[in-house]
């Protein structure tokens, strides 16, 4: 079995219970406030792990499932079997904190602010993909096909413009910065994947 089908079963599983379990939900979510104040930094990682409703917890396991298991199966290649598993779910778990870092310092004296959700680390997990297969195509809006590279831009421009435009209850930060921790994460990790990258953008751009 996968890592990531491994962490797909635990985070529904987890999050199925809070969503009828609030003392477990408030326990687990990313609350700002309680880190600060309470040094609950635990909340940072665990946040990542419940989500607001079913549609949520679909949404980021399926992308999650789509596209973590080729970056999982990447990592072996690169690492080893063993040592490849243990780096993806390191990775994953810093993608979470990441995600959570801006919100953090943003609103560490904000009762009514908190969030869940894996949104950070699954971005993060999107972009490793990304930076592999630049021109493999994605579905912008799951519907209208885009090379990959597009979308990626375009989902960086959105979010850090839904940060500070958006009234919704979208926690973009989160999409944001795990997505950059994603690819910071991967080139520290191997820097070749940065001139990989490059050359696959110019190989195609250039037939």
């Amino acid at each position: 079995m996968s890592i990531t089908l491994i962490i797909v079963i635990i985070t529904s599983i987890i999050s199925i219970i809070a969503f009828s379990n609030r003392a477990l939900f408030d326990a687990l979510k990313h609350w700002p406030v309680a880190e600060h104040n309470r040094k609950e930094f635990y909340r940072l990682i665990t946040s990542g792990f419940v989500h607001g409703d079913f549609m949520h917890l679909f949404l980021n396991m399926f992308v999650l499932h789509e596209f973590g298991r080729y970056v999982e199966y990447y990592f072996q290649d690169v690492h080893g079997a063993v040592a490849g598993k243990v780096i993806y779910v390191l990775a994953y778990i810093a993608m979470i904190i990441t995600g959570d870092m801006p919100t953090f310092a943003r609103h560490g004296d904000n009762p009514h602010f908190a969030s869940v959700g894996a949104s950070g680390a699954v971005s993060g997990v999107l972009f490793i993909y990304i930076l592999l297969n630049p021109w493999h195509l994605l579905g912008l809006f799951a519907i209208i096909p885009v090379p990959a590279i597009v979308f990626g831009v375009l989902y960086l421009w959105y979010s850090s413009w839904a940060s500070r435009h958006s009234r919704d209850l979208i926690d973009h930060d989160a999409h944001f910065y795990g997505a950059i921790a994603g690819i910071l994460l991967a080139i520290a990790l191997r820097p070749a994947i940065a001139l990989e990258f490059v050359q696959k953008l110019v190989q195609v751009s250039w037939g």
